[in-house]
């Protein structure tokens, strides 16, 4: 009866260890659960982040570009009327130098 006793205080005290392994690794996997939930949160935000600011640089090439254009097209009118500038400063040259007989 002794033995018999002693067997049930061992299987009852490995139950019990058993037991408590089980309720931690139940801790530890629902603590495992919100991190994942809270990474998997992280990650959403992180993506909606990154497509926002996607589109944003999309958008500054795009005005970018169009600068660069209005640039060009400035530049552009720049030389011509310089040009035009140096043609009438010729002529008014001719003109002035034919009144003055040189």
């Amino acid at each position: 009866v002794s033995t018999q006793s002693t067997g049930t205080v061992e299987l009852e005290e490995e139950l019990r260890v058993v037991g408590n392994s089980m309720k931690a690794l139940e801790i530890s996997e629902q603590e495992s659960a919100q991190r994942e939930e809270s990474y998997e949160e992280t990650i959403r935000d992180l993506t909606e982040r990154l497509k926002a600011a996607e589109q944003r640089a999309a958008e500054a090439e795009r005005q970018v570009s169009k600068l660069q254009n209005e640039v060009d097209h400035l530049e552009d009118d720049l030389l011509s009327e310089k040009e035009r500038y140096k043609a009438i400063r010729d002529e008014l040259d001719v003109t002035f130098a034919e009144l003055t007989g040189v």
